[in-house]
């Protein structure tokens, strides 16, 4: 069960982190229920989901469900999803769909605005449309919600068999695990567990969906909790635009005995599912190896993660890493992240890291917006996606790894960990905190930066760890990027907390002019390539004084991955000298061993 907004920071988040960690543990990786807290004084939101219930004959529990699986309760102000659903029932606009702003008025009689933007008409606009599902089916108006599990596909507006199971089965663990939430907006929601419900899957035949086309589960790496179908992405040849042989969208490969895979990282399309499934099938386009859909947290894999999909804009991550697009939009950041997509991506990475022994922490779970450029040149060309509004903490919650979980707070820790109350939403919060060059709240941002939804110069992540460099008062700096940023950081609504760890510094550890190179990627050096292959550049794309220190992500050899060939047999791995990747700012980035002097923890 999710712990009551925190607002205070990290200490309720702690207790959710031993919760969920003892969830995992059971069968089948389904969360467990915490007893349920005190209730507070029940807010009207939960009182209008009762009201409607009522009315329509639903079951309440079920109603509540899938309000949380939808928006986890929240209002967002009306705004839409990346799907155009709207409020807590996600009444999508009129188009395809069975939950649509236009029936829902039908059902009940209220205006099409009301639904949008109305809490209470909302909940009832959804409880009509469940209703309505559930005799169209010829099922009777149940008291219990196992027996609504045919409606509840429906309800999800999915035009497969796949993707209205995936909604309907998510919506059937909420109700098993229980939930209980403060909303941004302040309304209190409790969701008692159902962990015996046995829903009836075999009304999922009543709707006579398809199967998805050209999709088979035969193919897939996905944990048995989820719905996911095999999209292959294009591999072929085609003539080059100068005639010669080229080829595309991925390479062959045989991860990881060829290479470790070090990383998972998160992006979003910047457009929809169906748009960017078609578009993977272009050879001559790039690739990912999973999508997730928004309405209903489908899953779609379309390259094996033993393969290298082309997906970072840095080659040696490619290499490295397995790539998971999202349905959404960074460029419209009012246009929100559906609950149902971010626990079906949850458990897709859980999955995952535990095969390739990842381990779940933002050094090696990151963003598209996390990763280095590989030369100077190539830093105006870098993604920002998934945005400053991916909720990473709630994400952590959700894998089980609740940021400051992991060891115990130390007071007088080296190191700082941004974990700061993020309600959603977009405008001044966002997912971390804001970096100043004095601690002064009209400073300027760090480096003449903004807090523009693609500007990530001012921006330190949550979860991500920093070194101290200085604590004044109420505010904290940290080393970023060669610079000491600056955020306020309140005993009373703390927006990180301290931490130990290992650091690097410069090898003099003097500064005075001695400076530390960063790399964007980490390749062998020169010597190590055989007379046959060219070396590839080692560029620094920055650099920080000597005496500054860096929190250590991970130790690693430098790879170079020689893939210019249609025919994987003819590949080559490149290995050479000693690399650090440390978090330098918003990006990661490596140094070389022979640079720096390793901290270990204090």
């Amino acid at each position: 069960m999710e712990s009551v907004h925190r607002a205070g920071g990290r200490a309720s988040r702690a207790a959710l982190g031993l919760a969920v960690a003892t969830a995992l543990l059971l069968p089948g990786g389904a969360l467990a229920a915490a007893p349920a807290p005190a209730p507070p004084h029940e807010t009207s939101l939960r009182q209008a989901f009762g009201a409607a219930a009522e009315r329509y004959e639903v079951p309440e529990a079920l109603l509540l469900g899938l309000g949380y699986l939808h928006s986890r309760w929240e209002h967002h102000d009306g705004a839409p999803s990346v799907t155009g659903g709207h409020g807590p029932m996600h009444l999508r606009e009129d188009g395809p769909g069975w939950a649509t702003v236009k029936r829902a008025a039908e059902l009940t009689g209220l205006p099409a605005e009301r639904l949008r933007t109305d809490r209470a008409a909302n909940a009832a606009g959804g409880a009509a449309l469940l209703a309505r599902a559930q005799r169209d089916l010829g099922l009777p108006a149940s008291p219990d919600p196992a027996n609504w599990y045919g409606a509840v596909a429906r309800y999800s507006g999915a035009d497969t068999a796949q993707g209205a199971a995936a909604f309907a089965d998510e919506l059937y663990t909420v109700l098993a695990e229980g939930q209980a939430r403060r909303t941004p907006e302040g309304q209190y929601l409790h969701l008692p567990a159902h962990p015996r419900l046995s829903p009836a899957t075999a009304q999922l035949a009543l709707l006579g969906l398809p199967g998805a086309a050209n999709a088979t589960a035969d193919a897939t790496e996905c944990p048995a909790d989820v719905t996911c179908v095999w999209q292959p992405a294009a591999y072929e040849e085609y003539p080059g635009a100068d005639g010669e042989p080229d080829y595309g969208n991925h390479d062959k490969a045989d991860r990881p005995a060829s290479q470790r895979v070090e990383y998972i990282v998160i992006h979003d399309v910047e457009g929809y599912f169906d748009s960017m499934t078609e578009l993977i099938e272009d050879p001559r386009y790039v690739s990912w190896h999973y999508t997730l859909r928004s309405s209903d947290g489908l899953i779609a894999q379309h390259v094996p993660t033993s393969d290298v999909a082309w997906h970072a804009g840095n080659w040696y991550v490619n290499s490295k890493s397995i790539g998971i697009e999202h349905e959404g939009f960074l460029a419209e950041p009012t246009a929100w992240y559906t609950e149902a997509m971010y626990r079906s991506s949850a458990r897709l990475v859980r999955h995952l890291a535990a095969a390739y022994d990842i381990p779940l922490d933002r050094h090696h779970i990151i963003g598209h917006h996390n990763v280095p450029p590989m030369l100077p040149e190539n830093a105006s060309a870098m993604h920002n996606d998934p945005g400053p509004y991916w909720d990473w903490a709630h994400y952590f919650d959700l894998l089980g790894a609740p940021f400051g979980s992991g060891a115990e707070e130390v007071a007088d820790g080296p190191l700082v960990v941004i974990d700061p109350p993020y309600a959603g939403g977009t405008g001044d919060g966002f997912s971390g905190v804001a970096l100043r060059s004095s601690p002064d709240p009209k400073a300027p941002l760090l480096g003449n930066s903004s807090l523009d939804i693609g500007d990530t110069g001012a921006r330190a992540g949550a979860g991500q760890t920093f070194v101290l460099a200085e604590q004044r008062g109420e505010w904290t700096a940290i080393w970023y990027d060669g610079r000491k940023g600056w955020f306020h950081n309140p005993p009373d609504a703390r927006t990180a907390y301290r931490a130990d760890g290992a650091r690097v510094t410069g090898l003099s550890g003097t500064g005075k002019g001695d400076t530390v190179p960063v790399y964007g990627r980490a390749y062998p050096e020169a010597a190590a390539y055989p007379q046959d292959l060219p070396p590839e550049k080692v560029t620094p794309i920055a650099e920080f004084p000597a005496d500054q220190e860096y929190a250590l992500g991970l130790s690693t050899s430098a790879e170079f991955l020689a893939a210019r060939s249609f025919d994987p047999a003819r590949h080559r791995v490149i290995r050479g000298e000693e690399y650090h990747q440390i978090q330098v700012g918003h990006r990661i980035g490596y140094v070389r061993a022979a640079d720096v002097r390793l901290l270990p923890p204090s």
